[in-house]
């Protein structure tokens, strides 16, 4: 015969599990509208979110198309690269070999990689595992050179001895790709891992159950759930081709899906503990979230932050929101954008993934997402984004106008166009060929950058690069010595290169 009090018992549980469910989707109520409203008014193809309240996927779910003209859906499977994001994957694989003791916050970078020589022998000597990881190495950044495609990764770590220091040393922060590099470098040679792909796989991955994660795109061939990048090109939005990024993985080459991203969040808010068992010890998994650097921030840093400080970890950003703690990094790679933050105190996590370049959307739909679940009111960032953007394009239109009226008209090119054709070369940087194509000239700078040159005025010429989303166009200056010979070529945001004789 039932038992009646059990069953009272049982509707009661069952009463209180539907509150609790209904308590946590309250403060999503209305977000798909918001987030469809926010993909089709900044004019994005696709966006994948998930939230994590405690060690619970609140929320996974995929908005728009993965690839634009093709119907199919984005959905919490999709898989996109998620850039810089990676870097606190690379953050966590040092801190398990420091909580193994075979790795050294402090000990200089030159113990564990003896080959890497900076422009400074001081720096060479004193830059530590701490600063490769906390961008304060005072290097330029750089970036270009490994976009190029020309170095493979052990020929970009020997180039940094060429790359001229952009401040002090520890004195500046200066986001530095390459010192990722180098950290990825050492995590594959102290595990004995074959690669910081394989160590980050095996020592990370697989304990989370990120199954349907990897560490390079060539890992996404035959795989046909994958969002294509896309990014604003002369005006129109256009697919493009993934970027691969392996040459510099550690410092960005994972691709993931929210669902997996969401069990790293997880991780994260459980502070390292996976399955009821540590996968490192608290206090190294406390030194990546650790402020390491403090970056410069005025008064209460602006309407959306609304914040007092903001610091650098082991590859993750942290500062306070509205009295709260948030750690969180973004990521940008040709036509993707990815952000995870949380705020450990709330024990509140959320990851966005899209497949637009430079999008401001994860920053939106992260704090949309953060003020829903603090009780705060409601902000429309969507509109404040498109004011910036019209107040953008106002600025580049009076720049352009301002740079056409000082424009010299009229003037040609002191040398036959041929005579400008040749190698032009930098130490660091690698470098760049001219040719003269079709009566035309044709800049290169590796397999990725091609533009081609339009006479400005003397000696200067405009390269209007072709199908790059990260450069529209550049100005250059060919510079000539005593005898009328040229000598260099100076290239907008790439640098100068001398010619080869």
């Amino acid at each position: 015969m039932p038992n009646p009090m059990r069953a009272v018992a049982t509707l009661a549980v069952l009463a209180v599990a539907a509150v609790s469910a209904q308590a946590q989707r309250a403060p999503l109520a209305g977000f798909d509208a918001s987030v469809e409203r926010a993909l089709k008014t900044l004019e994005h193809p696709g966006v994948a979110l998930a939230v994590v309240q405690g060690d619970s996927v609140v929320y996974a779910k995929g908005f728009g198309v993965r690839r634009l003209g093709d119907p199919t859906p984005v959905d919490a499977h999709t898989l996109f690269a998620i850039g810089s994001s990676s870097k606190a994957f690379t953050g966590l694989a040092v801190a398990m070999l420091v909580d193994e003791g075979k790795v050294e916050w402090d000990a200089p970078l030159a113990r564990y990689l003896p080959e890497l020589q900076l422009s400074e022998p001081y720096v060479s000597r004193e830059l530590t595992v701490r600063d490769a990881l906390t961008h304060r190495s005072g290097l330029a950044r750089t970036d270009l050179v490994w976009i190029s495609g020309q170095f493979d990764s052990a020929e970009l770590l020997r180039r940094l001895r060429f790359v001229k220091p952009a401040g002090g040393f520890r004195a500046v922060y200066g986001y530095q790709n390459l010192m990722f590099l180098a950290a990825g470098t050492l995590v594959a040679r102290v595990s004995g891992a074959p690669s910081w792909g394989d160590f980050v796989e095996r020592r990370i991955f697989a304990p989370l159950g990120m199954r349907e994660s990897n560490t390079t795109v060539r890992d996404l061939a035959g795989k046909t759930n994958v969002a294509q990048p896309h990014a604003q090109i002369d005006g129109t939005l256009r697919t493009i081709p993934f970027h691969n990024v392996d040459i510099v993985a550690p410092a960005g080459s994972i691709n993931s899906n929210v669902l997996d991203m969401a069990k790293w969040v997880r991780f994260q808010l459980a502070n390292g503990v996976v399955d009821d068992k540590p996968l490192l010890g608290e206090r190294a998994l406390a030194e990546t979230r650790t402020p390491q650097f403090l970056l410069r921030r005025s008064g209460r840093g602006g309407a959306d932050r609304d914040g007092y400080f903001s610091a650098y970890g082991f590859g993750w950003f942290l500062e306070d929101y509205h009295g709260r703690f948030v750690v969180h990094h973004g990521g940008n790679i040709d036509g993707m954008t990815a952000l995870v933050a949380f705020m450990p105190d709330e024990q509140l996590g959320v990851v966005v993934l899209t497949n637009m370049n430079g999008s401001p959307l994860p920053g939106v739909l992260a704090y949309d997402v953060f003020d829903r679940f603090l009780g705060r009111p409601a902000k429309d960032r969507v509109a404040e984004i498109q004011a910036a953007r019209e107040r953008g394009r106002t600025r580049a239109e009076q720049a352009a106008a301002k740079a056409e009226a000082a424009r010299v008209k009229g003037t040609s090119p002191s040398l036959a166009l041929d005579r400008y054709a040749g190698e032009y070369a930098d130490s660091a940087n690698g470098t760049m060929k001219v040719a003269l194509e079709g009566g035309k000239l044709v800049l290169r700078y590796g397999p990725e950058f091609t533009g081609d040159l339009e006479h400005w005025h003397f000696d200067t010429f405009r390269a209007r690069w072709r199908s790059s989303a990260l450069v529209d166009e550049s100005t250059v200056v060919f510079r000539l010595d005593q005898n009328g010979r040229i000598a260099s070529i100076d290239v907008d945001r790439f640098g100068e290169f001398g010619a080869v004789p």
